[in-house]
């Protein structure tokens, strides 16, 4: 059912019903979406997604359509190593985490960027900032 509706996204369907489909699921769900969106038509949900929505909407769509783990180590890279600093993105991600999900976090970071999440900080952070963080 989600994926046809996805589909109505392809000739031009508005952004709400988007954001119904995938704000109402969890990334099991999400994922399953993808997984027959792109059986059913043969392309890349996200592409697809990437193309028919533009600004704040896009970003946060597309970054929901990530793993968990994959999104925060995302959002992590752009606030440790992004041009201004965003140690409220960082501390929220590393305060409001399961170890389960930190341990995700650090794996997907260090795939995705090639370095340890603890060590960016440490070099990137500054003053209390270093302390905060607990990884």
């Amino acid at each position: 059912m989600s994926c046809d509706q996805l589909s109505c996204a392809r000739i031009g369907c508005d952004a709400a019903a988007i954001i119904n489909i995938l704000a109402h699921r969890d990334a099991t769900q999400r994922s399953l979406i993808q997984q027959e969106y792109e059986t059913t038509y043969s392309d890349e949900l996200r592409k697809h997604l990437s193309s028919q929505l533009t600004g704040h909407l896009k970003k946060a769509v597309l970054l929901w359509m990530h793993e968990p783990g994959a999104r925060d180590a995302y959002i992590a890279k752009k606030a440790v190593r992004g041009k201004v600093k965003d140690h409220k993105a960082v501390s929220e991600i590393t305060c409001f985490r399961t170890s389960s999900q930190i341990g995700q976090l650090k794996r997907a970071y260090f795939i995705n960027v090639g370095t340890n999440l603890e060590d960016d900080i440490e070099s990137e952070a500054s003053g209390h900032h270093r302390k905060v963080f607990p990884l």
